[in-house]
């Protein structure tokens, strides 16, 4: 489990985030939602270890943060929302050069079926001649080859075309239901959001999100 405890985030004088509580459990999919600037890409970097909290605390599995980065880093995943791959590569040779980055030993068998799950069948193509949403999947690929517990996604099918964000949010169903994954998730698209994840938190104070998520069906959960 992820436990988030009175989290808070100050640049300068700017309050990002103020006193957030929440809670993930494996299987779940959740949503992050709000206006620019209001602290989602902030907070998904905090829960990779990439940026420090001001104040709060939080554990994964009762590991605590401030004790051992190190080794709660062998359980986190993280896509920013820019694409982040070698374009003169391959995609054999993306996936296999950031396995030797990672802390689990892959055949490339075992790389290559990673991306035909995702349904990403070019192996042996140069990044830069892939189309976005093949990018999009490639990355996804990457953050998966060490078997993390925790997935955080900002913005993973942005400027991607329907199909590969149909086939992107299908195979983040079957991480969370068949694998026990916990993904947090920054999109948006409010119609991803609301098929997709089961809890919808609202970063922020945009009385927009709010009345998209009651149109849903759903009652917002403010952070």
């Amino acid at each position: 489990m992820l436990n988030v405890q009175s989290l808070s985030k100050v640049y300068g004088k700017k309050q990002i985030l103020n006193s957030v509580t929440f809670t993930a459990k494996p299987g779940e999919i959740i949503g992050l939602v709000g206006e620019n600037g209001a602290g989602k890409s902030t907070m998904l970097q905090i829960l990779a270890t990439l940026s420090q909290p001001t104040s709060g605390s939080i554990s994964l599995y009762n590991e605590a943060y401030h004790k051992n980065k190190k080794q709660l880093r062998k359980k986190i995943g993280f896509v920013a929302q820019d694409i982040a791959l070698w374009e003169e590569f391959t995609v054999k040779e993306n996936m296999v050069f950031f396995e030797k980055l990672s802390w689990k030993n892959k055949s490339k068998g075992e790389l290559r079926q990673l991306c035909r799950d995702m349904k990403l069948e070019k192996w042996d193509e140069a990044v830069k001649t892939l189309s976005g949403g093949m990018k999009r999947k490639l990355n996804l690929a990457i953050s998966l080859i060490h078997e993390p517990m925790l997935l955080l996604l900002d913005e993973p099918t942005v400027g991607i075309d329907l199909k590969s964000r149909k086939e992107i949010g299908s195979y983040l169903y079957e991480l969370a239901k068949n694998h026990g994954k916990m993904i947090i998730y920054t999109s948006h698209d409010m119609d991803e959001i609301n098929s997709l994840c089961e809890r919808i938190y609202c970063i922020g104070n945009d009385p927009f999100y709010h009345q998209v998520l009651q149109d849903y069906g759903k009652e917002p959960i403010m952070l």
